[in-house]
Order: structure tokens, then sequence, then C-alpha cells
């Protein structure tokens, strides 16, 4: 079984002022405040929460 691929989450901006559900998004993917940093495994399912939040958040490949 080949190694997953992590990703690294970098919150950008706040979730002042934008949806509900886009404040849970960023709970769920660890994150929560600008300049908070989470790494996850590349799955499709953190993909479709990062696109759904990708104008508060910035995406680079985990060393």
């Amino acid at each position: 079984m080949a190694p997953t691929k992590k990703i690294l989450i970098r919150q950008t901006r706040s979730t002042c002022d934008t949806l509900e559900q886009h404040k849970r998004t960023i709970k769920a993917l660890g994150l929560g405040r600008p300049h908070y940093v989470a790494v996850h495994n590349d799955t499709p399912a953190i993909r479709g929460m990062i696109r759904a939040v990708q104008h508060l958040v910035v995406v680079e490949e985990a060393k």
C-alpha cells in the first residue's frame, strides 16, 4: 500500500461575515483563526471541504 500524500492547509482569512456552513467547515478542518495550520491526508473528502472554503485557505504539499 502506497503512503498517502499529506497536504498542509493554512487559513488566510477570518470567518467573520461568512456563512455558518463555511465556519463549520473551517472548524472541521482543524482551523479557526487566520494563520492556523493543519495537516491532513490528501483525500477526496478533504479536497471537497477545501473547495468549499477556498477563499479562506491556502493549500500546500506537506514536506
